[in-house]
């Protein structure tokens, strides 16, 4: 009961920061994070939402407002805000116009300002908004706005794979041991039922992403996985079930969106109930059968047959880029537009090799907010930051550490950076010397990948790999932060007593009620926003 009243406490402090009910047209949630759609920004009281003590960081993109919960709490605090923001609307739909002026209004007397302190926290304000305002920039094109839709498409799927591909990795240790063999055949059940018909789940979810009806889409995809594919000759061969995969299914649904719009528009009113529905089946399962299914067949097989390439032949260099890069896909919103690849793998060999590779990013994080917190022994908000982010960053959860440590600071960021690419070379090279370590399902990193560990050899083998590559991000990344991290100005200026300096001006009751508040990274400009001196 007190977990239930917490969680409410949190989706009740958070409404009224975003704006109120009224302001809120979508809430949705990934692993880590609440996704809100908002009729305005302006109304967001931004300051305050990073300091709820819950609230680990905020994402702003061009579609959604992302506030960083953290896995577990997000998916207990979204039907809790969801609940809140329906009893808002039908309590008081009435004056919600009335009560967004009035919050925009005390947005701007009870925003905490900059204080007398020094040109510091101004700086560091800058450098913020400058990060905040790049990023939006960046992804604001319609290229990456629509591989964010097609993220929003598995994003509510991890959940499932994530179960199903432990429960997966159960079922195979219990195999290899001989161990009941009686429940083996019931767990491989459990683990594969999902696997075998995510084609609908996909085709329900693309219809519902794309604007058209849900079912639909779904009703489309499942022609994929019907086993009667298998009597259909197409391109002068016979179908398969399950030929095109996720790929196939996200292809069909749109289609069968585009065919749904087009008889909507040409359709009567009194028709439309029985026309619209059966020409959308029956147009786009057409086309499905005789071309997606083999075209997407054809780009699975590339995809799957392109990663096997990569990293028996240079499994070290690839590694070593992708475990670079992946920090900064995840600081711009992106990295969830790899999941088709990542399942496409899965579906094609029952584990995808890219995920431990790319799980090493956030070692590299990790070691880089040691280094921080040892180099800054005297700024108590940044080491109160990473000591509240750290356990969140060790489970491969990196936002927080991301927004609360890295990024500000501009260097840090960087040598986290190559630390991920080091840990990543570390797995690339032996998946390139014939030891392929991937994963059963998508989502976690970290030590919470552990678990969803699978290969071509032994279960010590892989979590040997898997935790040298770790161990190897996590030293770099220190190594790296520490000499590398900061410059001479950087250390004079951050390596202070922080709480002190923010405090010692005039009392300001309004913007710091209580000391309390004081603990939570976000309610100092410092972690936000410390611009690079480099």
């Amino acid at each position: 009961m007190a977990t239930e009243d917490k969680n409410r406490a949190t989706a009740e402090a958070l409404l009224p920061l975003v704006g109120g009910a009224g302001n809120v047209e979508s809430v949705a949630h990934c692993m880590t994070r609440l996704r809100l759609g908002l009729r305005d920004r302006s109304l967001v009281r931004h300051e305050a939402v990073k300091a709820l003590p819950a609230v680990l960081g905020v994402v702003e993109d061009g579609t959604t407002y992302q506030v960083v919960l953290g896995p577990g709490t997000v998916a207990r605090v979204t039907p809790e805000f969801e609940r809140l923001v329906e009893e808002g609307r039908t309590a008081a739909e009435d004056r919600t116009g009335a009560e967004g002026r009035t919050r925009a209004e005390g947005r701007t007397a009870a925003a905490p300002g900059p204080g007398p302190t020094a040109s510091t926290a101004d700086q560091l304000a800058a450098q913020g908004a400058e990060i905040k305002a790049a990023r939006k920039a960046r992804n604001a094109t319609p290229f990456k706005l629509f591989l964010r839709r097609i993220a929003n498409i598995f994003v509510p799927l991890i959940p499932a794979l994530i179960g199903c591909g432990i429960i997966a990795g159960l079922n195979g240790l219990l195999a290899n041991l001989g161990w009941l063999p009686s429940i083996v055949p019931a767990l491989t059940a459990l683990a594969s039922g999902f696997m075998s018909l995510i084609a609908v789940f996909v085709g329900y979810n693309t219809a519902k992403e794309f604007g058209g009806t849900p079912v639909l889409g779904g009703a489309v995809a499942a022609i994929i996985v019907f086993p009667g594919v298998a009597n259909i000759d197409a391109f002068g061969q016979k179908l398969a079930p399950g030929q095109g995969g996720v790929l196939g299914a996200l292809g069909a649904a749109v289609l069968a969106v585009y065919v749904e719009k087009t008889c909507r528009r040409w359709v009567p009113e009194a028709l439309d109930v029985l026309v619209t529905p059966t020409l959308t089946v029956l147009v786009s399962g057409l086309v499905t059968l005789f071309g997606l299914m083999y075209v997407a067949g054809e780009v699975s097989t590339a995809i799957g047959d392109f990663a096997t390439w990569l990293l028996a032949n240079g499994g070290s260099g690839a590694g070593f880029v992708l475990g670079g890069l992946f920090l900064p896909l995840v600081m711009l919103g992106l990295h969830q537009a790899l999941i088709p690849i990542h399942t496409t793998l899965i579906e094609q060999q029952g584990y995808t090799v890219l995920l431990p590779i790319l799980a090493m990013a956030g070692a590299g994080q990790v070691g880089a907010a040691m280094a921080v917190y040892v180099r800054l022994p005297r700024n108590g908000s940044i080491r109160r930051t990473i000591r509240s982010a750290l356990p969140a960053g060790l489970l491969g959860v990196g936002e927080p550490l991301i927004y609360g440590v890295s990024l500000p600071l501009g260097r840090p960021f960087i040598t986290a950076c190559v630390g991920g690419a080091f840990g990543g070379g570390f797995v690339g090279l032996f998946n390139q010397l014939g030891d392929a370590v991937g994963s059963t399902a998508i989502g976690p990193s970290g030590w919470a990948l552990f678990p969803l560990l699978a290969g071509n050899k032994g279960l010590g083998a892989m979590v040997a790999v898997y935790g040298g590559g770790l161990l190897v991000g996590y030293v770099v990344g220190f190594v790296g932060t520490y000499y590398f991290g900061f410059t001479k100005t950087m250390l004079r200026e951050l390596n202070v007593e922080t709480e002190t300096r923010l405090s010692a001006p005039e009392p300001a009751p309004a913007p710091n009620p209580q000391p309390n508040s004081a603990p939570h990274p976000h309610a100092h400009p410092h972690p936000d926003s410390q611009p690079s001196k480099a």
